[in-house]
């Protein structure tokens, strides 16, 4: 993918971008500026071979002067042919450089001096020259190609290549001091996502990366006292109004004659006693509990059972489950409000399922009823605390607490809850699900 997700890439990635950018841009640069001196100092060199040569031959003597002719060649690799009008001449390339050398060259030796890379299918630099100067040119002089030829500066390229790597090397560990802190961080926020309080973050670092850590830390203190705070309050409201219900039904039980009121009251009663369960359960969390290693075929069985003896019958459908690390106290809590909620607000016959899904990785733990279900749209918003929907489902008095207590629960084992129709899209299917691995949970938190 492209660019690439992490920041340590990103930076590595462009950092490396604009390095090979630079030097290529270095590279050009200094070729260009090395054009115009390597052309004047290979056409000055080209001049005084061509002087040296006719000097030498015009103070030789004549039989001295084949044996000169070969010395030349031997020692420098510079050879002298006569000139021919019928010589097969290459024209030079359109080249910056050559068209300098060019004319350095005849600056030098006359305008009338030709040059060339190949004649007769030869290969060289050709110039031609006249030993008397005032005489047409009538020799060619030839040097090797190797002294034309621009050398790649590979000293230069060399550095260029090191001074790269450490900038990439600078790069990539100012990359890495920031994006660990800043994965650590989100590590954090999952956790604090998820109603855990995370380790505090080391406040290192750059004066930005310190300053984002304090707050963080700051905030992740406020996020757990108000939390604390609030379930205390919760607790406790909960806890000091079940002592006057207590009287209230003893007193219901001792005044009252048998009959409706007596029943109606008896009733309300009850109402108010789950309700405040309820809170007790929302307020009370899970996080004293250990993750253990539990049978969910038992778990299933119980409920199943209980809610037959209290005559809201379940129909069990589970094949063999594996053992599942979770806090069975919190799962069990989790799947009686479920049930609750489809006899309140759904219809039998109720269904109890579990199964293993996406390969071993999933627990799934469903309740499914008959009622009228629930809208699509409002799946996500009945999973908030003190929320209800205005429909049929509604119909029974109840807290809102039942969902988002299941789906803390959900939170706390690293897995979801999932709401979605039933069979047929008749009822309503509420799916727990839970990781059947370590590894799922880690990533899901």
């Amino acid at each position: 993918m492209f660019p690439p997700r992490s920041l340590l890439a990103r930076i590595f990635l462009y950092a490396a971008f604009l390095v090979i950018l630079s030097n290529a841009a270095w590279m050009l640069i200094f070729r260009l500026a090395d054009t115009e001196p390597h052309a004047r100092a290979l056409a000055q060199f080209s001049s005084s071979v061509v002087n040296l040569v006719r000097v030498s031959l015009l103070t030789a003597e004549p039989e001295l002067r084949p044996t000169l002719l070969q010395e030349f060649s031997d020692r420098e690799g510079i050879r002298l042919l006569p000139r021919d009008p019928a010589d097969r001449i290459t024209p030079l390339p359109d080249d910056r450089f050559i068209q300098s050398f060019k004319t350095h060259i005849q600056q030098s030796l006359g305008a009338n001096t030709a040059l060339s890379f190949r004649v007769n299918d030869e290969d060289g630099l050709w110039i031609s020259f006249a030993i008397d100067p005032d005489e047409p040119d009538d020799f060619w002089l030839i040097l090797n190609m190797e002294r034309a030829e621009r050398h790649v500066p590979w000293l230069w390229l060399g550095w260029g290549v090191l001074a790269a790597l450490l900038v990439l090397a600078v790069a990539g560990l100012m990359a890495s001091n920031i994006s660990q802190p800043l994965r650590r961080m989100a590590q954090a926020a999952r956790l604090v996502g998820h109603g855990q309080t995370p380790p505090p973050l080391a406040e290192s670092g750059s004066e930005e990366l310190q300053r984002l850590a304090k707050a963080f830390n700051h905030m992740s203190r406020d996020i757990n006292n108000h939390e604390k705070e609030r379930t205390e309050i919760l607790a406790g409201l909960s806890h000091d109004l079940r002592t006057p219900l207590s009287r209230l039904r003893l007193e219901v039980e001792l005044s009252l004659p048998e009959g409706a009121a007596r029943t109606g009251m008896a009733a309300d009663i009850m109402q108010m006693d789950a309700i405040i369960a309820q809170f007790l359960d929302y307020a009370r969390g899970e996080d004293e509990e250990p993750i253990t290693d539990n049978d969910p075929n038992a778990l299933l069985e119980s409920l199943a059972q209980h809610y037959t003896a209290i005559q809201h019958p379940v129909t069990l459908v589970a094949t063999k489950l594996p053992p599942t690390p979770m806090k069975p106290r919190a799962v069990r809590r989790a799947l009686d409000n479920l049930i609750t909620n489809a006899w309140k607000y759904g219809a039998p016959p109720i269904t109890l399922s579990g199964s293993v899904q996406d390969e071993g990785k999933w627990l799934e733990l469903a309740v499914t009823d008959c009622g009228v279900g629930i809208p699509d749209t409002e799946t996500e918003r009945l999973k908030r605390p003190f929320t209800r929907l205005g429909d049929a489902r509604s119909e029974a008095n109840g807290t809102g607490l039942g969902l988002a207590i299941v789906e803390r629960v959900a939170k706390k084992h690293g897995g979801s809850l999932e709401l979605t129709p039933g069979e047929e899209n008749k009822g309503l299917r509420a799916t727990l699900r839970l990781p059947l691995t370590q590894r799922d949970r880690a990533s899901q938190t």
